[in-house]
């Protein structure tokens, strides 16, 4: 195979993908097989996730039983990480879910024999410069918004928690790849998919995938599962009209950044971790804020003449 330039992936990878078209078309092709291929690929990737988690997550766990010695039942331990009572906890988590990236891109390569990249962009991969540009945006607009939200009301004590210092390294190292997995899962494949089932209905799959995205987070009310679901909305919307991840992916970092690191200055990480309600004010603060910026996030691909569907092919 090195003799004739071609790698592993070429062996697998045997449909090219369509010309001219957009992001969340990119996996359409033979409308019987295609689809066939999503509910495989569908299920596949969903079950793989639910045991590669598991299985990273306990092994993990395991790990740091033998490295901290904790002491008492093991089972407790586990408990305790899964709330993120430690940085320990929080590593594990977010490790585990970092597995929705390869899941995704070997659904791609091996169900569906798309090349990997295309999960990225309609260019392909990552567009790097509108990644960065869409970080920052996201970082002065959501602190913009937290200002504004808290006017007039007093302001929270500082009060780091224990082992703050080493939860950030942590926040800092893998919040950005559990961010970006569930958006190569969520609105990369999972779009793909959905959008091939029924393929001339506009915007099918980011609807679905937005409230199987929503659904993944567990026990909600009613206005938490709609924030998580309009955020899936959003977020959907940007990579159809901006033709690639950056932007969500870039969000949805922040975000969680922000929310992590912000929570262990004022409370605790473990109280952010174990949300179940939120109020209707706190949504419609959500809102705008993910609101204006995937405005102006798309805007912003506009001005840098961002390539919304794929290159023509003869």
């Amino acid at each position: 195979m090195a003799a004739s330039g071609r790698s592993w992936v070429d062996a697998f990878a045997s449909e090219a993908t369509p010309g001219g078209v957009r992001y969340d078309e990119i996996l359409t092709g033979a409308a019987d097989q295609q689809k066939l291929r999503s509910v495989v690929g569908i299920l596949t990737g969903v079950l793989l996730f639910f045991f590669g988690a598991s299985l990273v997550s306990q092994l993990l766990g395991g790990l740091g039983w033998l490295l901290f010695r904790p002491g008492g039942d093991f089972a407790d331990w586990l408990r305790a990480l899964s709330r993120f009572d430690n940085p320990w906890g929080m590593l594990s988590g977010h490790l585990a879910l970092a597995t929705l990236i390869p899941i995704s891109l070997g659904v791609v390569l091996f169900v569906h024999h798309r090349r990997p990249r295309w999960l990225g962009s309609v260019r392909p991969w990552f567009r790097w410069r509108y990644l960065l540009l869409s970080m920052l945006l996201a970082l002065v607009l959501f602190n913009l918004v937290l200002f504004v939200q808290h006017l007039g009301a007093s302001f929270p004590t500082l009060q780091p928690q224990a082992d703050y210092w080493v939860f950030l390294v942590v926040i800092l190292l893998t919040s950005p790849l559990q961010a970006a997995a569930e958006e190569f899962f969520f609105r990369g494949y999972l779009l793909q998919a959905f959008q091939t089932l029924v393929p001339r209905t506009p915007w099918f799959g980011v609807v679905c995938s937005a409230l199987l995205f929503a659904l993944f987070h567990g026990t909600q009310n009613l206005p938490l599962f709609l924030d998580r679901f309009a955020f899936g909305l959003l977020a959907g919307a940007l990579v159809v009209r901006t033709g690639g991840l950056e932007a969500a992916i870039g969000a949805h970092v922040v975000n969680n950044l922000m929310a992590f690191s912000y929570a262990g200055l004022y409370s605790t990480i473990a109280e952010v971790k174990a949300t179940q309600t939120i109020g209707w004010i706190d949504l419609v603060w959500d809102l705008a804020g993910f609101g204006l910026f995937t405005v102006l996030a798309i805007l912003l691909g506009r001005r840098l003449r961002l390539d919304v569907t794929t290159p023509a092919r003869p």
